[in-house]
């Protein structure tokens, strides 16, 4: 299909090597070649829609998900190149859900700054788990059942083996317990947690997940247009559904 191009001209237009360019057509990246009767691999026009499609895809969809399109579209098995890009959208869905969840818990934690007076009264070596449990408002098999999840990370009194939080545990705990009231799945506290500790502040932290969305909004885009890249490719080869 299509007319002959050099293979060293649809290299440079690409800006590959000669190399890479085999490379792809022993992936699949690129369609079969034919050989002349010396052995030489005829390149054509195909080629260069294949190779332009393939280097758009990899911009949106990475190139782990592009080999895998490309080599089932070429080995004629359309169903296997859709579920893969069909994975690579819900992808970008369930990010854009889990950012949205914890931007709004942390909005639930910035709406509820005010630090409980037994959190300012935590003596130096900490509080036990009785204590923080009766601060907190649950009971103590709740805090240590937030501790198996990662969310709490209480110290060990030395001799005793106790657990102890520290003030700034006792916070940690005041705000898995807010967030837990919302009805916020662990795995969001989890992810909101995280970030308070990386960053120390919540402001920060609406910072960094406004960032994300920024970047979210960018590959969201990319993706939207190498899939408008792909189909293209398919309606060249024919698939006009």
């Amino acid at each position: 299909m299509g007319n002959r191009i050099r293979v060293a001209d649809l290299a440079r237009t690409a800006g590959i090597s000669v190399q890479q360019v085999r490379n792809y057509v022993d992936t699949g990246v690129l369609p079969p070649v034919e050989r002349t009767a010396s052995g030489y691999r005829v390149f054509t026009t195909a080629h260069a829609e294949a190779l332009a499609t393939a280097r758009e895809a990899a911009v949106g969809h990475g190139w782990a998900t592009t080999r895998t399109v490309m080599r089932a579209v070429h080995a004629g098995d359309l169903e296997t190149a859709l579920a893969a890009l069909d994975a690579g959208h819900a992808q970008l869905d369930r990010e854009r859900t889990e950012l949205a969840a914890v931007h709004d818990a942390l909005g639930t934690v910035l709406a509820n700054p005010a630090v409980p007076a037994d959190v300012a009264a935590t003596p130096p070596r900490g509080m036990r788990i009785g204590k923080v449990a009766r601060a907190v408002g649950v009971r103590p098999p709740v805090l240590r059942l937030w501790e198996a999840h990662g969310l709490l990370r209480p110290d060990r009194e030395p001799g005793t083996g106790y657990r102890v939080y520290s003030r700034s545990e006792l916070h940690v705990a005041q705000v898995v317990a807010l967030l837990r009231r919302g009805h916020y799945p662990l795995a969001t506290i989890h992810a909101v947690l995280g970030e308070l500790r990386a960053t120390g502040s919540p402001d920060r932290v609406l910072s960094e997940l406004t960032a994300r969305q920024r970047d979210l909004h960018r590959r969201s885009l990319h993706r939207l247009r190498a899939s408008a890249a792909l189909h293209a490719y398919l309606r060249y080869l024919g698939h006009t559904a």
